[in-house]
């Protein structure tokens, strides 16, 4: 297993497996259907807004590859990256799905770079694509029987030496803790299971959304007894393109949702513990390419404009203990929501450039 950082901030940065053909999407969007799919279909919608946002120095690629994977990983060690953190799906009674190139990542042994899950607790809708009622696949929690089974499918993940951990545990991060049928039980359950297969416990992490900073979705990180939340707010404030469509109302329906990219990082809700709550940035986010005019733009996202957030997370993340000083990042590789650190054809490296200056204490 790999500790994390004793004594320098750790950067984590989530990990989309979506960039390979399945069956399913071959149903549901049509055969070969992958991320870059809606990537690489995105058009613009307003003036000013910056689609196709092109892949560059990676391209459009294959994870099924293992050059693929390698040069992923390659690129994010250069750059000071600490790990990846595999979105991982369980619907419940053994349901799977995108995780291919996540098993041939721990049957190959490689790439190198340390690595954590985070399960992806909700149901897959239509609802990006025009059909929210048409539900592709749903979350179930089947109980103690099924979290069993969920805990020895990621067991040899846990064991293994690349594994991410903090104090010897395993980090496992939970997307929506909130939807826990009960959050308390599930880490009751969870830790005596770690520790019957012989861990030392697991360092399990909740994350704490507040998407426009209207209020967390789930305040119980310490009642239920996580080892930490993560905090994650866009970094949006109102700008002229939102206060006309905000004006017009449905009059200008066909234009998606838009934000300025803040300049200044956000302000931590007073309601929440600090000590208690990794920080979290996004460097970028316009999910229209999957969503069209019902996305969300962050207009005027750049690395510059990233940077005072990095800079102001890595500050939090440095006031808390030795070995828990983590910084989130969200994400490496989601391209269809806008959202990566991955190199592209208008910025190049300067997202990773950014990391790498803000980790190493400022340009």
């Amino acid at each position: 297993m790999t500790e994390a950082p004793p004594d320098a901030v750790g950067a984590i940065a989530f990990y989309l497996p979506q960039f390979h053909p399945i069956p399913e999407n071959d149903v549901w969007w049509g055969a070969g259907f992958t991320e870059w799919t809606n990537t690489a279909a995105a058009r613009r919608l307003y003036p000013g807004h910056q689609q196709p946002n092109i892949p560059a120095d990676l391209g459009f690629y294959d994870l099924r590859l293992p050059e693929s994977r390698a040069a992923q990983a390659e690129l994010a060690a250069e750059y000071g990256l600490t790990a990846f953190c595999y979105w991982h799906y369980w619907f419940g009674g053994g349901r799977t799905i995108l995780d291919a190139p996540f098993n041939a990542v721990l049957a190959s042994g490689e790439p190198s770079l340390p690595f954590c899950l985070a399960w992806a607790n909700q149901s897959w809708t239509g609802t990006w694509h025009g059909a929210p009622d048409r539900m592709l696949l749903e979350q179930r929690y089947p109980g103690a029987e099924d979290d069993q089974a969920h805990f020895d499918a990621v067991l040899p993940a846990f064991r293994d030496p690349r594994y991410l951990t903090v104090g010897g545990r395993p980090v496992f991060y939970v997307f929506r803790p909130e939807e826990l049928p009960d959050g308390a039980e599930f880490v009751e359950r969870w830790q005596a299971m770690a520790r019957r297969a012989g861990l030392p416990g697991l360092y399990l992490v909740a994350e704490v959304s507040d998407l426009l900073g209207h209020g967390p979705k789930y305040l119980r990180v310490k009642e239920d007894g996580f080892d930490a939340g993560v905090y994650l707010r866009l970094p949006a404030e109102a700008g002229p393109y939102t206060d006309v469509r905000m004006r017009a109302g449905r009059k200008l329906a066909r234009l998606p949702e838009i934000y300025r990219y803040a300049e200044e990082p956000m302000p931590f809700p007073a309601g929440l513990d600090a000590t208690l709550h990794h920080p979290a940035v996004y460097p970028n986010w316009d999910n229209t390419p999957r969503a069209g005019r019902r996305g969300l733009v962050l207009h005027g996202s750049s690395p510059e404009r990233f940077r005072p957030h990095l800079r102001d997370a890595v500050a939090r993340a440095r006031s808390h203990p030795a070995g828990e000083q983590l910084v989130w990042i969200k994400s490496w590789n989601e391209w269809a929501e806008g959202n990566h650190l991955e190199p592209d054809r208008r910025h190049g490296r300067r997202w990773l450039d950014v990391l790498d200056d803000e980790l190493r204490g400022g340009p």
